[in-house]
């Protein structure tokens, strides 16, 4: 990726369109292909991990070739088309305005009062039964949604945009959706899912190390509490079962001032989260516009440096081969 306006502009459609509602979406062509893949490898291979690992290999490898093939045509007929097709697939695998919008819905919902809608909205972003929970559980399950997927949904595909283009940002999101899809430890993919989630482990270490401090630097430019938002990330980003998920979580637990993690349920089944932050506050719906605050500048200061990096990275490559 040469051009540097090509990573911006990628950022600036998605705040524009988001994932408009009937959108061909490379994604839900990502999991449709898994899901083929799934059922080929389980009827032919034998054993569980194994067929996992070859369905995983094959998303990834046709997640990063078709991009290359689309975007090698593309400049064939025109380099400017070929940096269009670039920043066609870099938006693709991008979600900033989709998150901020989903929990804007579950804001809406709270403030009118309509529980009924409000768990109907958060359901929508978390995996966790919602039929029940009263209006501070919403809010909460509404912020770790965003706190987790700011890494998965925004900094991580901008990061390896930056460090390596738009197929390697479509190669990030296709770990992430096979993460999604088989990632689970139960008795269907415990065995199947595990190269899946192994390497969504891998391939987020990096990127959420980086942007838990940098939400710590936009807490302190919005005027949240930058120190104890540090603090939280240190004492209880590692609490989490994930090894990258409660990082930024627990950096927006101690930016808001507040305590998430807590009983959770799962089809009837309550699964303790280790607790992060200090309820220091009460949860209430307006922490979920200070949320998305956060969420917005650390996304853009995020794209910044990454660029910055990326560009750094390339300088220093081409002095060397």
């Amino acid at each position: 990726m040469n051009s540097i306006w090509i990573l911006p502009a990628s950022l600036l459609l998605d705040l524009g369109f988001g994932d408009p509602q009937g959108f061909p979406h490379p994604v839900r062509f990502i999991g449709k292909f898994a899901r083929y893949m799934e059922k080929f490898t389980r009827k032919f291979i034998f054993s569980e991990r194994f067929a996992g690992i070859i369905t995983a290999f094959s998303v990834y490898s046709l997640s990063f070739i078709l991009p290359w093939v689309i975007i090698k045509f593309s400049r064939y007929i025109h380099p400017f088309l070929g940096e269009l097709a670039s920043v066609f697939i870099i938006y693709t695998s991008i979600a900033l305005k989709d998150l901020l919008d989903h929990s804007k819905d579950v804001y809406s919902a709270l403030r009118e009062n309509n529980l009924e809608k409000a768990r109907l909205m958060v359901g929508k972003i978390v995996g966790r039964d919602t039929a029940n929970l009263e209006e501070p559980e919403i809010v909460r399950a509404g912020l770790e949604s965003v706190g987790e997927s700011l890494v998965d949904g925004i900094t991580a595909p901008l990061f390896f945009a930056a460090l390596g283009g738009p197929c390697l940002a479509m190669l990030y999101r296709s770990i992430n959706t096979l993460d999604s899809l088989f990632g689970y430890k139960n008795s269907a993919y415990l065995k199947f899912g595990w190269a899946s989630a192994k390497i969504d482990d891998l391939a987020n270490y990096i990127p959420a190390r980086l942007t838990a401090p940098i939400l710590c630097l936009s807490s302190a430019i919005l005027g949240f509490y930058p120190l104890r938002s540090f603090k939280i990330l240190i004492r209880d980003g590692k609490k989490h079962p994930s090894p990258n998920s409660g990082l930024c979580e627990a950096a927006l637990a101690g930016a808001l001032k507040i305590q998430l993690g807590g009983r959770n349920y799962y089809s009837g089944i309550p699964s303790e989260k280790p607790k992060l932050g200090d309820p220091d506050r009460k949860l209430t719906p307006n922490l979920i516009l200070d949320a998305n605050k956060i969420i917005f500048l650390t996304s853009i200061v995020s794209s910044v440096l990454f660029l910055g990096l990326g560009q750094a990275t390339r300088l220093v490559s081409g002095a060397f081969f």
